[in-house]
């Protein structure tokens, strides 16, 4: 009896992939399209998505063609296939802006966008992209019913663009390129200010100045001629960002370090006032 159970469940697949091959072999556009429906409702994405491939040109100007086309442009996002999925959903958004699947399709076309995001660590051009896209959804369909996943999706690149910027200019301090962290953390301070790594970033700007002070040479000779109190102007640069830190966060990890620094940069300074 067993058997002939999966004897039939056999006899069920091959006939089902004999039927499939005879379809896409066929010339007939309607039964392409009706399997191929069928398949796309059976979950069978890559299957249907052969057929609609087969058919999408021949169907240009029918009735049909608006809701082929929205099939054709979910099966590449089912499959996980974000590149064509977000390009055949921007064709169908302008090729058919008065259907009822507008804001669906245009929700998955930015979404497309951000699952092509990479990590942090990455280049993060996509990132940028799907921002604008998302965006752009989110100007355009204020009271869509996915505008709470758009601006949540919004929230995560954001961070990620925050994760990128401050892992930049903390490397710089960890290789001791302190001019470079400092103008990374400053530009990170102005890019981000309501940044959950603003404190992280404001205190590693600090020790960045603090350890550029202290190995400074005492000073400078400009292309001018002049000559600058090098040392002594990067010790008050270091203190004016103590201050800043001190004004803004109390943060027991940082806190007790950063006035460690504050004192070690009020004892040099104490020598200018000595040798003036």
């Amino acid at each position: 009896m067993k058997k002939l159970f999966y004897t039939l469940i056999l006899v069920a697949i091959f006939s089902g992939c004999s039927e499939y091959q005879k379809t896409l072999k066929s010339e007939n556009i309607a039964d392409k399209f009706k399997i191929g429906e069928a398949l796309y409702k059976e979950g069978k994405f890559s299957k249907a998505n052969r057929l609609f491939a087969q058919i999408v040109p021949k169907y240009r100007g029918k009735p049909q063609a608006q809701k082929l086309m929205y099939l054709y442009s979910n099966s590449f996002y089912k499959m996980k296939d974000y590149y064509v999925a977000g390009y055949q959903f921007e064709r169908f958004v302008s090729s058919y802006p008065e259907s009822e699947k507008l804001e669906e399709a245009s929700f998955l076309s930015a979404k497309s966008y951000y699952m092509l995001s990479p990590i942090y660590s990455k280049d993060q051009t996509e990132t940028k992209e799907a921002i604008e896209k998302l965006q752009e959804f989110i100007n355009l369909f204020p009271e869509s019913e996915y505008l709470p996943e758009a601006n949540k999706l919004v929230k995560e690149l954001d961070f990620k663009l925050e994760m990128k910027a401050y892992s930049i200019a903390k490397q710089y301090n960890h290789i001791s390129d302190f001019p470079a962290s400092i103008k990374s953390f400053d530009n990170f301070v102005f890019d981000f200010p309501g940044s959950t790594l603003r404190e992280d970033a404001m205190f590693y700007r600090l020790d960045s100045a603090y350890k550029l002070a202290m190995n400074s040479r005492e000073y400078k000779k400009t292309i001018e001629g002049t000559i600058v109190h090098l040392k002594k102007e990067r010790l008050e640069t270091a203190k004016e960002y103590y201050a800043s830190f001190k004004k803004i966060y109390v943060n027991p990890e940082y806190i007790e370090a950063a006035n460690v620094i504050s004192e070690d940069l009020e004892e040099e300074l104490k020598k200018y006032s000595t040798k003036s």
